[in-house]
């Protein structure tokens, strides 16, 4: 009985969260555990294999992490060649910028919250620099690699930018 009574309860809190509005609070509350559980499992492996987290994280990492964090977020939520990820919970609307797309999350509760995460930059963010963090625990050469190229490819994009500005402006 009081498993039903916290069952009613849950419901009448997301009603009114809700407000009449499409937010699927089950959905979050499921990537959110899966989150944590995550972050959970890979805290208990990195103790399993001996990895102690670094006493601090050098601004150089701190800066490939956030470059890497900032290109890995922006290919998986808007790069055309990862649209067949988002396509079970997205829906295609524009291109927008360069080898960018804009999409329309679809679908109800979990494909519904999933599809926000995976096409919010912002939102997703979260998780890549979670595992990227992790990664420098866990197998920081390999790590660092990844880092390393992302950030190369971040730069680069403001590079393309900057010199198409340039060619704008010569002519």
């Amino acid at each position: 009985m009081q498993i039903e009574g916290l069952r009613k309860w849950l419901r009448r809190q997301g009603e009114e969260y809700r407000h009449g509005e499409n937010r699927p609070l089950a959905g979050y509350a499921a990537l959110l555990g899966a989150y944590v559980t995550g972050v959970g499992a890979t805290a208990v492996a990195a103790r399993a294999a001996g990895k102690r987290p670094p006493a601090g994280i050098s601004p150089w990492d701190l800066a490939q992490l956030s470059l890497a964090t900032h290109r890995i977020s922006r290919t998986v939520t808007k790069d055309p060649v990862t649209s067949p990820l988002r396509a079970p919970f997205a829906r295609y609307e524009e291109t927008t910028g360069p080898a960018e797309l804009t999409e329309d999350v679809r679908g109800e509760g979990l494909r519904h919250s999933a599809g926000e995460l995976l096409t919010c930059p912002f939102c997703i963010a979260q998780w890549v620099a979670t595992g990227l963090t992790a990664g420098l625990v866990l197998a920081p050469r390999a790590t660092r690699l990844v880092t390393a190229t992302f950030s190369a490819v971040a730069i680069s994009d403001f590079l393309q930018f900057f010199y198409a500005e340039a060619q704008q402006a010569a002519e």
